[in-house]
């Protein structure tokens, strides 16, 4: 059964003390503001509008919840580095994820988006900075992959994957990337099989298939 499918939308929040009890597992998806979050999710959810898509970055400004059918939830963190949002904005949404990374005892993963022809800009590994101290795993997700090449995207994916090796050989044991495309709805399995690892206690595995989308 998927890990993703018919979850349901449960509650937005837009402040660390309006948290929702900690009754499960969390994993959190974040990313760069047009990088194909709120695609990505609706794409793994086989929802056309479970995460809201707009042409407008920098729209979702609330750490959105959803509960899956397995009782863990989904949490939708705003897309972060949009110019055009006002300074005290986008510091209140720092605010609002650093906290939730570094204090949220649920979270046991985070799959973190960056768009594949424009992976790891300094905002995407403040992110991993910000999270990595946790010790748990982060999967990350190289979305609009069809717009690449085959040959660019493997390189791509060799490129972020010898990225994450950087952070260290104990934290690339915990640090894994992958293809992913919503418009072809490749690399939908991948992504499950690393998450149910996560939710079956495994965090220290979830390199998916490393030879393919």
């Amino acid at each position: 059964m998927s890990i993703f499918r018919h979850a349901r939308f449960e509650i937005s929040i837009a402040q660390s003390s309006a948290l929702p009890p900690a009754d499960g597992f969390e994993i959190a998806f974040a990313g760069r503001s047009n990088a194909g979050k709120s695609s990505a999710i609706n794409t793994l959810t086989n929802h056309t509008r479970l995460a809201y898509v707009s042409k407008i970055p920098g729209r979702t400004q609330l750490l959105n919840f959803f509960r899956l059918p397995c009782g863990a939830r989904l949490v939708d963190l705003p897309g972060y580095g949009y110019a055009a949002v006002p300074e005290k904005i986008r510091a209140q949404w720092a605010e609002l994820i650093e906290n939730y990374l570094k204090s949220r005892a649920a979270l046991v993963g985070l799959v973190l988006m960056m768009d594949a022809r424009r992976p790891f800009t300094g905002l995407d590994r403040q992110m991993i900075g910000w999270f990595l101290p946790s010790g748990r795993p982060i999967h990350v997700l190289l979305t609009k992959s069809d717009k690449l090449s085959r040959g660019a995207a493997q390189a791509a994916l060799l490129k972020t994957r010898a990225a994450l090796a950087a952070y260290g050989s104990r934290s690339g044991e915990r640090l894994t990337a992958q293809l992913f495309s919503s418009l072809s709805k490749s690399g939908i399995e991948e992504c499950e099989r690393v998450v149910g690892a996560w939710l079956a206690g495994d965090q220290g595995s979830g390199g998916g298939d490393r030879g393919s989308e």
